[in-house]
């Protein structure tokens, strides 16, 4: 697994560093296949925060996205809490990949939700929104399920993906009640 470190605002020591490389590494044992993982250092510059170092690691393979994001007092538990979150994330993708092979997952996610569309008008007197993050994807073909599991390793409020029902564009996302909403994207 290729493995990149890096830090925003400050500065990774090389032994934190071959610490992170070394057991970010070591992951692609639960689930084969995963070639890429980015890990982020930041720091928190609020004092009244005690848990100031943020360790966020992303790994990627095969279609799936498996992100964690932990704080700590220092870089090395960091690397640490977010190793065994990682891992617990990787050994449910393992099963639930499994579990599909054999024929035994769940019913089809897309089957039990409701289809809601969402549309927002922008007031032109509101503010303009300022990007300070820009991610790209592969918008891969998968079904509802499968979205929700990627939407739940990423821990995200939302995944937007490709449906193999219909092949339009789709997106999954958590209601605040806890459940699962699917959104498929028409244009008329």
């Amino acid at each position: 697994m290729e493995v990149t470190v890096s830090g925003r605002h400050t500065t990774v020591s090389e032994k934190l560093r071959n610490q992170a490389v070394e057991k970010i590494g070591r992951l692609d044992r639960y689930l084969s296949g995963m070639e890429r993982a980015e890990v982020h250092f930041w720091e928190e510059k609020n004092p009244r925060i005690g848990d100031k170092e943020i360790c966020e690691v992303t790994i990627e393979g095969h279609g799936h996205h498996v992100r964690t994001k932990v704080s700590a007092p220092d870089g090395f538990t960091a690397i640490d809490l977010a190793v065994d979150k990682l891992e617990r994330q990787l050994r449910k993708l393992k099963t639930k990949i499994k579990n599909q092979r054999q024929g035994r997952g769940s019913p089809r996610l897309g089957e039990q939700l409701a289809h809601e569309l969402l549309a927002e008008t922008v007031d032109s007197a509101e503010p303009v929104y300022r990007i300070v993050k820009n991610k790209k994807f592969d918008l891969r073909e998968m079904d509802a399920e499968a979205a929700a599991l990627q939407m739940d390793l990423l821990n995200h409020d939302f995944y937007i993906f490709t449906n193999e029902e219909t092949s339009k564009t789709a997106v999954v996302y958590r209601r605040e009640d806890g459940d699962v909403g699917l959104i498929d994207i028409f244009r008329s």
